[in-house]
Formats: C-alpha cells, sequence, structure tokens
C-alpha cells in the first residue's frame, strides 16, 4: 500500500485513526501493529511470515542476552541474532547477484533463484539490527513482544525509513503523549510531505522517464535529465520522509529528522551528515566506530571509510553501479579528508557547485540499469556519443517543465521556511492569519493532490525497491 493512494488516504488511514484513538491506552500498540501487519500485507502477505519470524527470533535473542551475566555468551548470542537477519537481508536481495557473479567469474551457468525482494527488508532488518545491539550494549531489552513488533513493523516507518534506532525510542513504545498540537503538527507535515511527492517527485519523474525513451538525445537533454533525477530522489525521498515524521507525531512518536537541506551543503562530508541521516547515524554507529572510526591510524581510516562506503552502496541495491556509487563518495570523503575542505570552504559558490555536481554524477550512477548505461549517460554530459548540444525535444521539455524545476530548486533549499518565519516575525497578524488560514492551504492542497491520484498521476516511492 502507497501513502501516496485514495486506498491509504481515504479508507486505512481514516479507519486506523478511529480505532487507535477510541480503544484504551493500553491497547494502542496492539491496534498499531495490526494496521501495521494489515499495510505491509496487502501487497505480499507471503512475506509476514519472513518478518514475524525475524522480529520472533530478535525477541528471543534479546531476552537471552539480557539474562546472561557472562559477557562472552552475551556476545555469542549477539553475533548470532545479527548474523540470522543479515542471512535473510542476503538471500532474498543478494542471492542471485553473487549467483550472477559466480557465473561470469566461473563461466558456470548456476540457475538463478530468481526470488522476489521483499518490500522494505533493508529497512526493518537495520532495525532489528538495531534493536540487538542496543540491547548488547546495554539498553534493556524489550519484555513485550507486542512493543518490539511495533517498533519494527510500524507502518509509517516499514517500507522506507526513516531507520528508526531502538534505544531512541523505547521510552515511547511504553508510553508516549498524545495532543491535538502534536496532531496538527502531524497533519501538517504528513501534507507538505505528500505534496513534495506527487507534485514535485511525480513530475520530474516523467522528465526522466520522457529522457530514457527519447530518440533526440543532446547534451541538453543529458543535463537536464541530471538535474531532474537530482529533484525527483530529493523531493520523492524526502518527503515520504516528512510522511512518516508526520504520521509518527499523529501516533504520538517523535522520530528524528531524516533530511535537512542536503542540497545547501558545502562539502560530500557535509551532505552525508544532511542526507538520509538515519543510514548514515546507523552505518557510523554500528559499523564505522566498532571498526575503529577516527580513533587510528590514516590508512585504517580509509580502510574504515571504504568498508562503510561500499555496504552503504551494496545496502542500497544488488547490482555494481550502487557499489560504484557508493565508493565513489567513499573516495571524495577520503579527498576532502586529506585538506581540500578549507580550500573550498573559500568559496561557497564554488563548493555548491562542486557539492551539486558531484552528487548529480553519483546520482545517474545511481539509477542507471548497470555501469555501462551509467558511462553513457555521464559521458553524454560532455558530448559523448557524438550527440548534438542542443535538440528539439530537450528545448521542449525545459519549457514544459521549468515551473517545476524552479519550484524544485528552490524548495530543496530553506529560503522558503526562512522567509515564512521572518514574515510571522514582523506581524501578529500577519501570523495569525497565516495559522487561521493554514487548515484551509491544506485542504485544498491535499483535494489538489487526491485530484492528481484519481487521475493515476502517481508513481511508487524509489526507496520501496531497498
Amino acid at each position: 500500500m502507497l501513502f501516496s493512494s485514495i486506498t491509504f488516504l481515504y479508507y486505512f488511514l481514516p479507519i486506523v485513526l478511529g480505532l487507535y484513538f477510541i480503544v484504551p491506552r493500553q491497547w494502542k500498540n496492539s491496534v498499531l501493529l495490526l494496521a501495521s501487519l494489515l499495510f505491509y500485507g496487502w501487497g505480499e502477505p507471503k512475506y509476514l511470515f519472513l518478518m514475524t519470524l525475524s522480529i520472533g527470533l530478535g525477541y528471543l535473542f534479546g531476552i537471552g542476552m539480557e539474562r546472561q551475566s557472562k559477557h562472552k555468551v552475551r556476545k555469542i548470542l549477539c553475533t548470532v541474532s545479527v548474523a540470522i537477519s543479515l542471512s535473510f537481508l542476503l538471500y532474498f536481495k543478494y542471492a542471485d547477484f553473487f549467483i550472477a557473479n559466480f557465473n561470469t567469474a566461473t563461466g558456470l551457468s548456476v540457475p538463478l533463484l530468481r526470488i522476489a525482494l521483499p518490500i522494505g527488508i533493508s529497512f526493518y532488518t537495520f532495525q532489528m539490527i538495531s534493536y540487538t545491539m542496543d540491547v548488547y550494549q546495554g539498553e534493556k531489552a524489550q519484555t513485550n513482544i507486542i512493543h518490539l513488533a511495533t517498533y519494527i513493523a510500524m507502518f509509517p516507518q516499514l517500507i522506507a525509513g526513516p531507520i528508526v534506532r531502538y534505544s531512541d525510542i523505547a521510552a515511547q513504545l511504553k508510553q508516549r503523549q498524545h495532543s491535538a498540537a502534536l496532531a496538527a503538527a502531524g497533519i501538517r507535515r504528513f501534507v507538505l510531505g505528500l505534496a513534495k511527492k506527487i507534485l514535485i517527485a511525480n513530475q520530474l519523474g516523467e522528465l526522466c522517464a520522457a529522457f530514457r525513451v527519447s530518440n533526440e538525445k543532446s547534451v541538453l537533454f543529458y543535463w537536464l535529465y541530471g538535474i531532474a533525477f537530482l529533484f525527483h530522489i530529493y523531493f520523492d525521498f524526502s518527503g515520504y520522509s516528512d510522511m512518516a515524521i508526520g504520521l509518527g507525531k499523529i501516533f504520538g512518536f517523535r522520530f528524528l529528522e531524516n533530511f535537512n537541506y542536503p542540497y545547501m551543503a558545502g562539502s560530500i562530508t557535509e551532505f552525508w551528515r544532511r542526507w538520509h541521516i538515519s543510514l548514515g547515524t546507523w552505518f557510523r554507529d554500528y559499523v564505522y566506530i566498532p571498526l575503529g572510526g577516527n580513533r587510528c591510524s590514516k590508512p585504517r581510516q580509509i580502510i574504515n571509510i571504504l568498508v562503510v562506503w561500499f555496504l552503504t552502496g551494496f545496502w542500497h541495491g544488488a547490482a555494481w553501479n550502487f557499489i560504484v556509487w557508493g565508493l565513489f563518495f567513499a573516495v571524495f570523503l577520503v579527498i576532502e579528508k586529506s585538506g581540500i575542505l578549507s580550500f573550498m570552504q573559500k568559496s561557497k559558490i564554488l563548493a555548491s557547485f562542486y557539492v551539486l555536481f558531484l552528487v548529480m554524477v553519483s546520482f545517474i550512477i545511481f539509477n542507471a540499469a548497470d555501469m555501462k548505461e551509467a558511462v553513457s549517460d555521464i559521458a553524454g554530459l560532455f558530448g559523448g556519443h557524438g550527440v548534438p548540444l542542443v535538440s528539439a525535444e530537450a528545448i521542449y521539455q525545459l519549457r514544459s517543465f521549468a515551473v517545476v524545476l524552479v519550484l524544485a530548486a528552490v524548495g530543496a533549499t530553506s529560503l522558503p521556511k526562512t522567509a515564512m518565519e521572518k514574515l510571522i516575525s514582523q506581524s501578529s497578524f500577519l501570523g495569525k492569519s497565516i495559522s487561521a488560514l493554514e487548515p484551509v492551504f491544506l485542504l485544498g492542497l491535499l483535494l489538489m493532490m487526491t485530484g492528481y491520484l484519481a487521475d493515476g498521476s502517481f508513481n511508487p516511492f524509489l526507496y520501496f525497491r531497498f
């Protein structure tokens, strides 16, 4: 089930909210869990067993670790639990990748398993590992399996994050406050996230699709595609995160932010402090720091960075272009650690172009079907393949999507938020007027998006495939 669907917005969500706020406090997690299982099983019920098995095993290992006083035994239980969680992910997501590469290396023809990838397995596996690691490191194990299952399966962030660490939400699973103000903030965040997805990301997705099928490629069209996808993936993914955080607020949860205007970063290092924050902190805390982090020699730090970014790329998909995408960032992070950051900070404009260009190239690699297509697309930016500088179709698409591209460029910065805050601070009357008109604006925005959805103008979220 998609957040950006009539079924979710006008049937599933109202019914779940009605039941959730009717039942007594001690039953709220049960309602949320059942709703989450229905949400997940809506498209592929057969994989509910896999998720519930993962939850059950994680629960048992967590209890086992807490009851053990011997550190060595606790470590063994933690290792086995993490290994089991990863084995599910490796089998369903990477088995065919390993077989295909084995066949290429050996010349054999081992048949592929052709296993369907369970939606969201990368996200809930990492949350299960987060729980296991946090308990091993001293967090109290969850004795109520309903609470643990609610944490793993919670539908607002089950499919595409953000990745919520158990230690950040453990107390909220037992007791959390609900209020009209928090619910209103959640509704606002959800509707604006939905607008990011439908009104900007989906429109730019159409431009990217038009580029793929075009027979009139040009340098301008390659650049138009690169820029369009740069904004498409941001508004698609950050829109989903906004909706997840908004829904969390409605149910009384405070999820941490997942994006902080990443395209305003002045370096690749800063970009990854602002982009997919929950994934970056997960790899930092559970991989980079245990490997030694920055507390070791320079050569070892470089190895640690390469390992983390190899895994980050591989986590995104079972294909070489994802691995290259991760290592692409690793190279520039290492370069920046060597001292280039101080040079770039002398010119914010130069630093911004540097970041945006490299991130655009990285996402061209990310979105390619394979490395051959990635290299071809990057070459096209510089006139490769003998394409002309401009084509009639590129001009047509630029004119057609110019408004959306400008809105995306402005919306990816903090300018709208800063301008609104400044207006409100300068006039109490204006602030009250905006507050009074906000529900009308949000309702109108929701009705407009409903029209788009009824017309079938929507796409699945990009991160559903991870």
